[in-house]
């Protein structure tokens, strides 16, 4: 256990019980805890392998390449359409959280092996991704920004792409790529 990690389950109400147990059977697991993105994480030889969150309606734990693993027991979900790699696994009780106990630690140890072997998941390119027609035109007009979005990693280029072609509605994509280009220009990720 991480002694910075403590406070996440000292603060925790709705799912305190759901979550120490799921940091037990994790670290039974012999991963190392550490605190990423105000969560706790667990990795092996520093590659994430897992972590918990905890929402209004459930807790969960994620893993990192969670596409990459065998899910006999349909377990693993897919957050949104647009998540790749990771999945969750969601808990609302703590009855929930130790019926899976074993079925965890299977899918934490195969977790361990894909991040030992060096497995990656396949991204989709960005060039796949819809290119919102309001955010193509001023890419056309500004070839500082054509030119800014295109330094950016390939991974802030989706969030951009993604963010942009939520709405439905042509007036609000426009005033989402208006928002953020300067941003863009600074050459900042949408959440930077």
């Amino acid at each position: 256990m991480n002694p910075k990690v403590d406070f996440y389950f000292a603060k925790a109400k709705k799912w305190k019980e759901e979550v120490a147990n799921l940091r037990r059977i994790i670290l039974e697991c012999g991963l190392t805890e550490e605190l990423k993105w105000g969560v706790p994480c667990y990795t092996s030889d520093k590659s994430n392998v897992v972590l918990i969150h905890d929402f209004k309606e459930y807790c969960a734990v994620l893993f990192h390449k969670g596409a990459l693993l065998k899910d006999p027991h349909h377990i693993l979900i897919q957050q949104t359409e647009n998540v790749q790699a990771a999945r969750q696994v969601r808990f609302s009780s703590l009855k929930e959280v130790l019926d899976l106990e074993i079925i965890l630690k299977t899918t934490i140890l195969e977790a361990i092996e894909v991040e030992k072997t060096g497995q990656k998941v396949e991204f989709k390119p960005t060039r796949e991704f819809t290119m919102p027609e309001e955010f193509e035109q001023k890419l056309n007009e500004n070839p500082a920004l054509k030119s800014a979005f295109e330094a950016l990693t390939p991974g802030r280029q989706r969030a951009y792409l993604l963010h942009f072609s939520q709405p439905k509605q042509a007036k609000t994509r426009a005033a989402r790529v208006e928002k953020y280009t300067p941003q863009i220009l600074e050459g900042l990720g949408l959440n930077d």
